[in-house]
């Protein structure tokens, strides 16, 4: 089942450029395994040591952020839109 992730532009140059990528699975964890399977560059940027999400990266399923509907684990649909979204930290001094 093809779910659409949208790549932001710091990870796009491990994607040849591409701003979405069509991949298959179940669940979150399935479609950033495959991310991770089919370009390599971005498996540090996505997962640590042990498997888990970069607390940096905000993962979306549509609009809703995958720490609160169960993270790798939460069940994508066919049509469905991963969103990664590097987090961003500053602010003024």
């Amino acid at each position: 089942m093809p779910v659409t992730v949208r790549i932001p532009g710091v990870l796009r140059g491990a994607t040849e450029g591409a701003k979405t990528v069509s991949l298959d699975g179940a669940t979150v964890g399935d479609v950033l395994g495959r991310l991770a399977a089919d370009h390599p560059g971005v498996r540090d940027q996505v997962f640590t040591a042990d498997g888990s999400l970069h607390r940096f990266l905000n993962v979306y399923v549509n609009d809703d952020d995958v720490r609160y509907t169960g993270g790798l684990t939460t069940t994508v649909r066919t049509g469905d839109e991963i969103t990664l979204l590097p987090a961003v930290a500053g602010g003024a001094r």
